[in-house]
Parts: structure tokens; C-alpha cells; sequence
């Protein structure tokens, strides 16, 4: 079974064009896609998860 793909929080904050404090302030307010925290303390964000929240940012406006 293949892993999914796991993106790093520069690379989403590039392709979705948000600073770091943005992105920190709408997970704040739960509006942000699903972080995974890694044993490292690292953090990804699904490929499945991020597509997920842009359809439903789409969606929303």
C-alpha cells in the first residue's frame, strides 16, 4: 500500500500563497486543513487534506 502524499508547511503556505502568522491564525479559528505532527515535531499536511480544504474554501465563497 502506498503512502500518502505528505507535503511540508512551506510547501503549503507557497501553493495556497499564505504567510506562516496567517495560516497559524486560521488554524486558530479551526479553518485550516489538518496538520499531521510528526515523532520529529516536523509537520505535514496530506496531499488528500489540502485538496479537501480548497474545494471547501471553493465551495464557501
Amino acid at each position: 500500500m502506498a503512502r500518502p502524499k505528505m507535503l511540508r508547511l512551506p510547501e503549503v503556505l507557497d501553493e495556497i500563497g499564505m504567510s506562516r502568522a496567517a495560516f497559524y491564525r486560521m488554524r486558530a479559528r479551526g479553518q485550516a486543513p489538518r496538520l499531521q505532527k510528526l515523532p520529529n515535531g516536523q509537520i505535514r499536511v496530506r496531499r488528500a487534506d489540502l485538496d479537501t480544504w480548497w474545494e471547501t474554501c471553493a465551495s464557501a465563497a
